[in-house]
């Protein structure tokens, strides 16, 4: 849900920059944190990143000024925490706008607050919450949330931007919502599906990378037998 260049007031545009600074600045702590404590990590954080890009890449037309998209900041969150995306998020969005013309810089604050901060935080959460479910299951909804919830903040991001002139700010925002639910609701249950496919796969593939980073990091019920 890249907001596109020039499309929000100034001020708005400025307010979102200095709600989402924090955010990055801490995000990019946990990076250095992580690349310090875990150097094998380098190959995972690049893989995180490189399937934000692609994934947010991938833009449908939505609600004008605006567009839907998969996020691809769920699975991130799930491995490294939301923090750590915050700074992947963030060098996503200002290399596409640099080089995809999707979103913009003046609202590069914006989209990094609905993108990269509030939908990894929500996703994870939910992830979190579902901790006594199957993996799988909680892969599923943490990043399908992750989506849901960029969506969802974006829409209120436009709707104090544009309040309808008869219903204001709510009616704005159900109006927003409905235009995007469209696109949105399928995406995030195709993004979780490829997230789920994504965790398996790592934990395959990249198993002593994963360990130690949470539940994803655990050996499976077939690695722990191998392992005995």
């Amino acid at each position: 849900m890249h907001i596109a260049e020039g499309f929000l007031p100034p001020l708005h545009a400025a307010g979102w920059t200095v709600v989402a600074a924090p955010f990055v600045v801490h995000g990019a702590r946990e990076v250095r944190r992580v690349v310090t404590e875990r150097p094998d990590a380098r190959l995972l954080l690049g893989a995180a990143g490189a399937f934000t890009f692609v994934l947010s890449a991938l833009k449908l037309p939505s609600v004008t000024g605006s567009s839907s998209h998969p996020t691809g900041t769920g699975v991130g969150a799930i491995v490294f925490r939301p923090p750590v995306m915050a700074l992947l998020g963030t060098v996503v969005l200002l290399f596409q706008a640099l080089l995809l013309a999707h979103g913009g810089l003046t609202t590069l604050g914006a989209n990094v607050f609905s993108m990269a901060v509030v939908g990894p935080w929500a996703g994870y959460g939910c992830y979190r919450l579902l901790a006594r479910a199957p993996l799988g299951v909680a892969v599923f909804v943490g990043v399908a949330v992750a989506d849901l919830a960029t969506y969802v903040t974006t829409s209120l991001q436009l709707a104090l931007a544009f309040p309808d002139p008869t219903s204001g700010l709510l009616g704005a925002l159900l109006r927003f919502l409905g235009i995007f639910a469209v696109t949105q609701v399928p995406l995030a249950v195709v993004e979780g599906i490829l997230g789920v496919l994504l965790v398996r796969a790592l934990r395959s593939w990249a198993g002593p990378e994963l360990a130690g980073f949470g539940r994803v990091g655990e050996p499976g019920p077939r690695e722990e037998t191998v392992d005995a």
